[in-house]
């Protein structure tokens, strides 16, 4: 992948803050967030790029001391765009971040300017101090004057809490969150369509620190293979990066992300997995463990049955699905690529690949059928949420429930199952969606529909008729294409 690829409304969400600067003559500030390698800062710099208004960029330094953070910040005014004279910036802020920003309010020009401070939350971690002189200052300093305030931040509950009711900053900045690229992006990026579009998607997260590594136009298995004779290779990097960064101690924490990582879902299995000697992790260990995971990092997804009545268990996932891949087969691929083993590496990713896709498909099928509904594209007026359902025993699991509302649903539109694999959705998988959907609490015949959405097509055998609706690769990637 070369060049700048989608953000269009993001881009444009920005600039809408820029015009609103430039109109009214007065400071506009957004609290931009997102995980790490998901592009906050290359989004920003293109932004500052094309906006065609001077500038300045500053990345914080984990790690760093409130004297370092200072002076690397006035290193980085001091050659920006923004002081008429250069030299009137000094070297050192002897007051600290209060000083700073006094500095930074005398340099800005009297047209619109942007200022980006990257990685906010090690600033607030250097200095405790930072929050409350950045509030000071915007409210006597900057927001009377036409400057474009950006902060970004990698720590999803640090960023929130930056901007909460009982934090300096609250009320004062927008808040934008940047997710992945969506499959559709990511296919437009590697020049692949369909199917293939969708693995890429699967394989990279929608992550650009992996697609930009991805050849144009090669295959998601071709690639597989290609840098699994690259140890090195941001396919294992960026996954491997971001675990370290969020989770550098192997204690109860990363052992929970990796139980679940390996395929366990349910609170009883992630506690086995995760245990020790001692046996498995206590649930007044593990619950606060997995809340923190799923509310604050957000790094896991929960899902509750969906139907007309409560239901358990809950089941977790990796929510990004690069870190997904990672745990579940690239970590073990990338051991045997550091032994010089890339063949018997490509086939550990290969040989759990069918499996893998099978299960890690099924969020993203969810969330393409909800974008459907939004857009009026399915037959059903009044869906909003699609997800799956489950008893204790998992038998039957339904892949997709169509509903008004979640967890506990008023009415269900439909029941209907993925098939991602190479052999097309025939007879006996029909009969087993129906007989199972005849066990989702407020499943009747009367109204709801079945659905497949299927990878290889409908078995010659099967009246399409049997079906309300049928998705294949395209479908599911047409969702993110709403203005086609």
């Amino acid at each position: 992948m070369t060049g700048f690829i989608g953000r269009r409304r993001e881009l444009t969400l920005l600039r809408k803050r820029l015009t609103r600067v430039t109109t009214t003559g007065e400071g506009s500030a957004v609290a931009l967030r997102g995980r790490r390698q998901v592009g906050k800062s290359r989004l920003v710099q293109e932004f500052c790029d094309r906006a065609g208004a001077r500038y300045v960029y500053f990345t914080a330094t984990k790690g760093a001391s409130a004297g370092e953070a200072v002076a690397s910040f006035l290193r980085d005014l001091r050659e920006s765009g923004l002081p008429a004279d250069h030299e009137t910036v000094p070297e050192a802020a002897p007051g600290g971040w209060p000083d700073a920003f006094r500095l930074l309010a005398g340099a800005l020009p009297d047209r619109p300017a942007v200022v980006v401070l990257d990685e906010v939350p090690w600033l607030a971690e250097q200095d405790p101090v930072f929050d409350g002189a950045l509030q000071t200052a915007w409210d006597r300093l900057l927001s009377r004057r036409p400057v474009l305030l950006l902060l970004l931040g990698s720590d999803l509950h640090m960023m929130e809490r930056m901007t909460a009711y009982d934090r300096p900053f609250y009320g004062r900045a927008d808040t934008m969150v940047l997710g992945p690229l969506n499959p559709a992006e990511s296919g437009d990026a590697l020049g692949l369509t369909g199917a293939e579009a969708l693995d890429a998607h699967l394989i990279a997260g929608g992550l650009p620190g992996v697609l930009r590594s991805w050849p144009h136009g090669m295959p998601p298995l071709r690639f597989l293979e290609d840098e699994c004779a690259d140890p090195a290779s941001p396919l294992f990097g960026v996954p491997e990066s971001a675990l370290l960064a969020e989770f550098p101690a192997p204690d109860l924490t990363r052992r929970v992300l990796e139980a679940v990582g390996s395929g366990d879902r349910t609170h009883a299995n992630i506690a086995a997995t995760a245990g020790s000697r001692e046996g498995a992790v206590p649930s007044g260990s593990l619950s606060p463990v997995l809340g923190r995971l799923v509310e604050e990092k957000r790094v896991l997804s929960v899902d509750q049955p969906l139907s007309t009545r409560p239901g358990k268990p809950a089941l977790y996932h990796v929510a990004d699905s690069n870190l997904r891949l990672y745990l579940a087969a690239l970590r073990a691929a990338q051991e045997q690529a550091r032994r010089g083993r890339p063949g018997a590496a490509f086939r550990l990713v290969e040989r759990r690949w069918t499996t893998w896709r099978g299960r890690a498909v099924e969020p993203l099928i969810r969330e393409a059928l909800e974008l459907a509904a939004i857009q009026g594209a399915l037959p059903w007026d009044g869906v909003e949420t699609v997800g799956g359902w489950w008893n204790r025993r998992f038998d039957p699991e339904i892949d997709l429930i169509g509903a008004d509302r979640a967890p506990v649903a008023r009415h269900l539109h439909f029941a209907g199952s993925v098939k991602w694999l190479g052999t097309p959705f025939d007879r006996h998988d029909l009969t087993a969606l129906r007989r199972g959907a005849d066990q989702v609490p407020g499943f009747t015949e009367a109204a709801p529909g079945l659905v497949a959405v299927t990878l290889s097509g409908l078995a010659p055998d099967l009246d399409p008729r049997d079906l309300a609706l049928v998705w294949g690769p395209d479908d599911v990637l047409a969702a993110w294409r709403p203005e086609a």
